[in-house]
């Protein structure tokens, strides 16, 4: 087969090799079965056979350290230190036997780990030993270092790899059980052998010894019910047991008469001989039960081989008759499917995304032409090319639809916004006329509030125009002052009065940005007041970073999770592909537009103060630092915008600011003391003009030889409205205090 047929040669090879690797599996769980084998014959050998012989001598020395302790006479000293020597000759063959390379390779870790803290605990034995002979140590605790090591023993026991035969791993179980009873059984021994020597028990030795003969007629009654179905033979030595029957008659007798005297009223010589029988009797079964199970286990190694045998050699052959029929199968199938794919790739990789650009470009495509059939034959190949053919034809005509269908929408929302944004000029223009023409108070409040709804409604026309893909046509002629800017912003929000534009440096932002740029703070800004509760202030400042100027809005809501701030900041630095169902977050889908076309970058970020702060840096190419050509107007601390100045601002963007129709207004004097319901003081004309001020506006109408005021009239003028508006605000602010500390 061909480079070019790579993939369906990958599929053929795919199923060989899963035929390879089932016949491996299949092999390896028969060898793994005789591996295990040679394992546990290696830890028999070399692990469970040491232990065997150790545990009885670790028993006979605790034994003899209980006698030694009880009665420190040179036949008791004598008795342990030869014992001693057994004990440690047992330890060393362990160990030496236990660092064998065998055991490395067949012990698992846990094996290991329980190993070597067993022979570190063998190793600590001259301690106890030396305790023992200064008599400083309690054997009779259940805690004891003998009875320790000794269980770490029987750890290592529970450890030890077994065959994968569950009748063979119950019985093993069994055995150990048995052989941790006869523990006890030794445990015991030592307690009553060291109350023997001194006639009576000691402190907690009475308690202790009838513990821990209740312990070892628990055990031993749970392992002789499991060998009764395991080992019969194992079981019926049990009961024949003289030594058991007889140590239990002597166990009685000592527990019965020893409370509440704490007198040992059994004789040393019946208890010697009962529990050395009992325990030899133990030992013998143990044994017994051994050699038997290692009989058992021949079996299980012969089958192991011959399902070796038969899964390898079988299993072998099926592989090989399998790669023999993929191989002549699949040639026929790759021949007929190679031009399939080329067919495929052709349509994926060069027509469609041609349609599809061609589209874009608003050309006219013909479906039948772009979609020509492909013949494949009648099998079943050419059944899959038919279906290929219909699927090539489905998908072209779906996307010269829904480029027909996104084009009409587009066109939709740009004509409708157009032409609203066409009556909401007409209308702005209408009311500037209005508003200069007003002198009642009330009346121009109301048309300021028009004009503010007529602002908003321009800005909602704009977003349509953005959604169309399209420009809103509002531009600067020249560099518009930073505070300006963020003005106009302001004065497009609904709440602006909740808005408080702290100091801005003074720079200007490039012309053709102000009207997009204004629309995104716009945006922002409203969000910002939108989710904050009412009480609450939303604050704007600026100031000039590394890489241009950063506007910051932050405001005292609740604020977002940092997953829905990481979702948002997403969105915004790179807005998809806009569709019907983006509704739900359009104001940021049109901040994400208007970023990408200036190269802004704007990001949310937690506020301190609990709320969302979001961060907009204008590139410095937009930025010209210096006096701009537009009024230039200086930043004043916590500043928010009047009602009166909403349609100055928000028509910063269409160019310079109207001259005002000059009007004949008397001064009032004194400023009346109302207010509004929220505690602002109510706009009186004139009222909060500086003298100078006054003094020009009550000249008589000028002439229609008179030019008007000329642009530092105008600067004095809304200076001085802004000066009034901050008084203002600082009298109601100072009003509210003093009437919650009069409450």
């Amino acid at each position: 087969m061909r480079l070019a047929n790579s993939r369906v040669r990958t599929k053929v090879t795919a199923v060989i090799v899963s035929l390879t690797a089932l016949w491996v599996f299949a092999a390896w769980v028969t060898v793994r079965d005789g591996v295990n084998l040679l394992w546990v014959q290696q830890l028999d050998k070399n692990v469970a056979q040491p232990i065997d012989v150790l545990l009885p001598e670790l028993q006979v020395e605790r034994r003899l350290s209980a006698i030694y302790l009880a009665q420190r006479s040179a036949g008791n000293q004598k008795a342990l230190n030869d014992q001693r020597v057994k004990t440690d000759q047992a330890i060393t063959a362990l160990a030496r036997l236990s660092a064998s390379g065998s055991v490395d390779w067949a012990a698992s870790d846990t094996l290991k780990h329980r190993l070597s803290g067993s022979i570190q605990s063998l190793n600590e034995l001259t301690t106890t030993r030396e305790s023992v002979n200064f008599g400083v140590v309690d054997l009779t605790k259940p805690d004891d270092k003998y009875s320790v090591i000794i269980a770490s023993l029987f750890q290592v026991y529970d450890s030890l790899a077994t065959l994968d035969d569950d009748e063979f791993a119950r019985n093993t179980r069994a055995l150990i059980a048995l052989n941790r009873a006869r523990e006890i059984l030794s445990k015991e021994d030592s307690l009553l052998a060291g109350s023997l020597a001194r006639r009576k028990f000691a402190d907690l030795e009475y308690l202790r010894f009838s513990q821990t003969v209740g312990a070892f007629r628990h055990d031993y009654a749970e392992a002789a019910n499991e060998l009764e179905y395991t080992d019969p033979a194992a079981f019926r030595s049990l009961e024949a047991s003289k030594g058991l029957t007889d140590l239990e008659k002597l166990e009685d007798t000592a527990i019965n008469r020893g409370f509440p005297s704490k007198r040992v009223l059994v004789s040393p010589q019946d208890w010697d001989r009962a529990s050395s029988q009992a325990l030899a009797d133990l030992n013998t079964t143990v044994n017994d039960a051994g050699d038997r199970l290692v009989d058992r286990a021949m079996p299980i190694a012969i089958g192991v081989g011959v399902r070796l045998a038969l899964a390898g050699g079988l299993g072998l052959f099926a592989v090989i008759a399998s790669i023999i029929l993929s191989i002549t199968t699949a040639r026929h199938l790759v021949r007929q499917l190679e031009r399939l794919k080329r067919a495929a790739h052709e349509l994926s990789d060069e027509r469609l995304p041609s349609i599809v650009e061609r589209l874009g470009r608003g050309e006219k495509v013909d479906v039948e032409t772009e979609a020509p059939k492909l013949e494949f034959g009648v099998d079943d190949i050419g059944q899959v090319g038919q279906a290929f053919n219909t699927v090539q034809e489905t998908a072209i005509r779906v996307a010269v639809e829904q480029a027909e269908l996104r084009r009409s929408i587009r066109d939709i929302l740009l004509s409708l916004a157009r032409r609203s944004q066409a009556l909401v000029h007409r209308q702005l223009t209408l009311l500037d006329a209005m508003e200069r023409r007003e002198i009642d108070t009330e009346e121009l409040q109301d048309l300021f509030r028009v004009d503010h709804l007529a602002t908003r409604m321009r800005r909602n026309a704009e977003n349509l125009i953005i959604l169309s893909g399209s420009t809103a046509a509002r531009g600067w002629r020249r560099p518009v002052p930073m505070v300006d800017v963020v003005r106009s912003a302001v004065a497009e929000v609904e709440d602006y009065t909740r808005v408080a534009v702290l100091p801005i440096d003074e720079v200007a932002l490039t012309g053709r940005a102000v009207g997009d740029l204004a629309h995104l703070l716009a945006e922002l800004i409203e969000n910002a007041v939108s989710f904050s509760p009412p009480y609450t202030v939303a604050q704007i400042s600026g100031h000039m970073v590394a890489s241009g100027y950063a506007i910051e809005i932050e405001d005292r809501g609740l604020g977002m999770s940092d997953e829905s701030l990481d979702q948002i900041n997403q969105r915004i630095a790179d807005p998809p592909e806009f569709n019907l169902s983006s509704s739900a977050q359009l104001g940021l889908y049109v901040v994400g537009r208007l970023a990408e076309r200036y190269q802004v970058q704007v990001t949310l970020k937690r506020s301190p103060y609990g709320g969302t702060t979001a961060v907009v840096v204008i590139p410095r190419e937009l930025i010209e630092e210096g006096e701009a050509d537009a009024p230039a107007r200086s930043a004043q601390p916590l500043i928010s915008v009047g009602t009166a100045t909403v349609h100055d601002y928000a028509e910063l963007s269409q160019g310079p600011v109207p001259e005002p129709t000059p009007v004949v207004t008397p001064v009032t004097e004194p400023v009346t003391e109302a207010t509004t319901p929220s505690g602002l003081p109510l706009r009186v004309p004139q009222a909060s003009l500086a003298a100078p001020l006054r003094e020009e506006q009550a000249e008589p109408v000028q002439t229609e030889e008179d030019p008007g005021r000329s642009p530092e009239e105008i600067r004095k003028i809304v200076g001085a409205f802004q000066s009034g508006s901050l008084r203002g605000r600082s009298d109601a602010t100072a009003s509210e205090k003093s009437e919650s500390e009069t409450e």
